[in-house]
């Protein structure tokens, strides 16, 4: 059995990601309660206090089965136990127990001082932690991710998108912030500045392509907020980079656009079918399974939907009968489809439940294998 070291930020991302470990000890850091708890008189975003009260809701449940620091065993082969931090072990240089990601790093040098069976590995999705566990000689892992990508561009399918924006994404939060207080400190009328963004040539130079295309569509919603395809890309831009980064701010940001684009297009299905894949991105899975709903609603055959809907179920609720009536609802969507993309998607469709069928025994809950396959 592996062991591993769990990272604020992954259950953060998706408090359910403590079932994610099958035949694991799972290792969580006492700092990693406190970071939570510090949560509660934050100032941070609704969302993001709402999902530490879901993981602080979800331990003190399992503290029902008994002592959270000598372990509970979960459904599915692993075992889960608090560790708190040991002010008398001798810390690697460059780490201080005034550091919350060292005395998380630190936690896993209190438990595998020896050998631990199958291996340790830090679970972080926070460069600066992964970086600085690599120095020490750690494993590292992102949650999620795998040989083929993290899990968003694995399952989560989108094909009817319109818009898909490339993008160098390093710098880009610092720019955007860096053009508006340039535009504040400059104005658009200034000397020596861009007609097309009101920023001097000079700053906007030094952006790259993909910066001054996000600029620009900022502006062009500041001359027209019911410039809709302008939103769309902006809200696709956001939508790209937060499979790209794992940031779930940006999750936030898409759901913002996609928002207000389906004020003025409320029956889009498509574009509500790519909001609830950012809800679900989010931490927001019953608004997401709310918005595949109402797709599926007005249009019972959208294989984007369903087959999203399939993934919510899975992974955001580990209702595993749910998770296979929606898989195999897809798979006799596209069996009789020959084009390329309804072959991809009934592909994709049996490989996840096949997924659904293995967790869900694993999980101690086998479903009928009467399914389609």
């Amino acid at each position: 059995m592996r062991t591993i070291v769990i990272d604020t930020n992954v259950l953060l991302a998706n408090p359910s990601s403590l079932f994610d470990f099958p035949d694991t000890e799972i290792i969580i850091p006492e700092t990693v309660l406190g970071e939570l708890d510090k949560l509660k008189t934050s100032r941070a975003d609704a969302d993001l206090r709402f999902r530490g009260r879901e993981i602080s809701r979800i331990l003190f449940e399992l503290s029902e089965q008994g002592s959270l620091i000598n372990g509970v065993e979960l459904p599915d082969g692993s075992r889960m136990r608090v560790v708190p931090f040991d002010s008398d072990v001798t810390l690697p240089d460059g780490m201080t127990s005034r550091n919350a990601d060292d005395r998380i790093l630190a936690v896993a040098f209190q438990v595998c001082q020896g050998e631990c069976e199958g291996g340790l590995t830090v679970v972080t999705n926070d460069l600066n932690m992964l970086l600085k566990a690599q120095t020490l000689g750690l494993d590292v892992e992102r949650h999620g991710e795998g040989p083929d990508g993290n899990f968003a561009k694995r399952y989560i399918i989108r094909p009817f998108q319109r818009y898909r924006i490339p993008l160098t994404i390093l710098g880009i939060s610092v720019a955007v912030f860096a053009a508006i207080v340039v535009l504040i400190v400059y104005g658009p009328g200034s000397a020596g500045t861009s007609s097309s963004s009101g920023l001097p040539t000079e700053f906007r130079e030094q952006l790259s392509a993909s910066d001054q295309k996000i600029l620009d569509y900022l502006n062009t919603l500041e001359r027209n907020e019911a410039d809709l395809d302008t939103r769309l890309a902006l809200a696709n831009t956001y939508y790209e980079l937060r499979l790209e980064t794992g940031d779930i701010r940006y999750s936030q940001l898409a759901i913002r656009h996609y928002e207000r684009y389906l004020e003025i297009k409320p029956d889009n299905t498509d574009i509500q079918a790519d909001l609830s894949a950012s809800y679900f991105y989010a931490g927001q899975t019953d608004r997401a399974i709310q918005e595949a709903g109402s797709v599926i609603a007005l249009e019972p055959n959208h294989l984007q939907a369903n087959f999203n809907l399939g993934i919510f179920y899975w992974q955001g609720r580990r209702d595993f009968a749910a998770a296979a009536t929606q898989f195999n609802k897809v798979i006799e969507l596209t069996n009789d489809d020959s084009s390329d993309t309804a072959h991809a998607i009934n592909q994709q469709a049996i490989a996840r439940l096949a997924d659904v069928y293995t967790d869900a025994e694993a999980a101690g809950q086998p479903l009928d294998p009467g399914g389609t396959f």
